[in-house]
């Protein structure tokens, strides 16, 4: 079987965006693929080394979400990423050959520094971070990386790190990576703004049905609907666009209702709300489970990271011969 690498930051509460954006489809890869899933604690630290306190918790509740969801340490390498050292030696490796050029013309770089502007970013390692990217992929030899599109800049970066190490040391130790291309649903916040933490407008995993019901209220919807007999624009309303994840089957009729203007506004959020409810209570239900013992939990991660550090190990054992033989 082919080997599928991905991770993911625990900088906060995963939501709706990542489940249908990233779970879903990793569950999916589960019956094709060897996949090795890392909570990228180094990465979050990266962008939140003054907030480092809460990692522990954000650590947790991550590890626990992916279980819930069906990430099965049955099936896959579930690990902490710092307990596996092999991750930041060979990054240090791929630093020394990585042109500066390269990291500065990385398009989510700038955008970063350009729009989140609570936190320094303009550090050495946030530079860097697409050389431990690049090290986390080839560290397992993966073959494929489940990605969206705006994450392919990040993949060729992999690429052409990898390619240069082969071609200064004339070794083929790294081979090229592809990309998983899925259609995921366009999952906006519930401002209508990307969905993200911070700008607080997300459905989280772990939300109860009650703060669900209160979050989908207050969704924006329509801006050119003021009022029940004024003619809806679904195309238009954050809250429609929703109906195709959680109530595909819903979607013509409530198209008619919106644009005849026979229900309003409150209705058609009450049954979204009911739906994503449903669509998430046996994630709710399994999470309660999980939480329940959090010594499964560490012995996930514990038999994890010495399956990644086997792997690991031999990688490293290569880049060192390559490097220095």
């Amino acid at each position: 079987m082919k080997t599928v690498f991905s991770g993911m930051r625990p900088t906060g509460k995963l939501h709706l965006g990542h489940l249908v954006g990233a779970l879903h489809n990793w569950v999916k890869l589960q019956d094709s693929y060897r996949c090795i899933y890392s909570v990228a604690d180094w990465h979050a630290l990266m962008g939140e080394y003054e907030n480092s306190h809460q990692m522990v918790d954000h650590i947790y509740d991550m590890t626990v979400d992916w279980l819930a969801c069906g990430v099965d340490p049955e099936r896959s390498i579930i690990f902490l990423q710092s307990d596996v050292p092999e991750h930041l030696e060979l990054q240090m490796f791929l630093s020394c050959l990585t042109p500066l050029g390269w990291l500065e013309r990385n398009p989510t770089y700038k955008e970063q520094l350009r729009e989140i502007t609570t936190r320094d970013l303009q550090t050495y390692a946030f530079l860097g971070y697409p050389v431990l990217q690049a090290a986390d992929i080839l560290l397992y030899k993966a073959q494929a990386v489940p990605i969206g599109e705006d994450q392919l800049p990040h993949l060729e970066l992999t690429r052409e790190i990898s390619r240069r190490f082969n071609f200064i040391y004339k070794k083929d130790v790294f081979a090229d990576c592809e990309a998983i291309m899925t259609p995921t649903p366009r999952l906006l916040g519930l401002d209508g703004r990307k969905m993200s933490k911070s700008y607080g407008n997300t459905i989280n995993l772990s939300d109860t049905p009650d703060e669900i019901m209160a979050k989908v209220r207050n969704m924006l919807t329509d801006p050119k609907r003021l009022r029940l007999k004024d003619v809806g624009h679904p195309d238009e309303c954050n809250v429609f666009s929703y109906y195709n994840t959680f109530l595909p089957g819903q979607v013509s009729e409530a198209r008619l209702w919106c644009e005849g203007a026979t229900k309003g506004c409150t209705d058609c959020k009450k049954n979204l709300a009911e739906a994503i409810i449903e669509y998430l209570r046996p994630i709710r239900e399994k999470r309660l489970k999980v939480l329940a013992d959090r010594g499964y939990v560490e012995s996930v991660l514990k038999q994890g990271a010495e399956k990644a550090r086997a792997i690991a190990v031999t990688t490293m054992k290569e880049v060192r011969t390559a490097v220095f033989r």
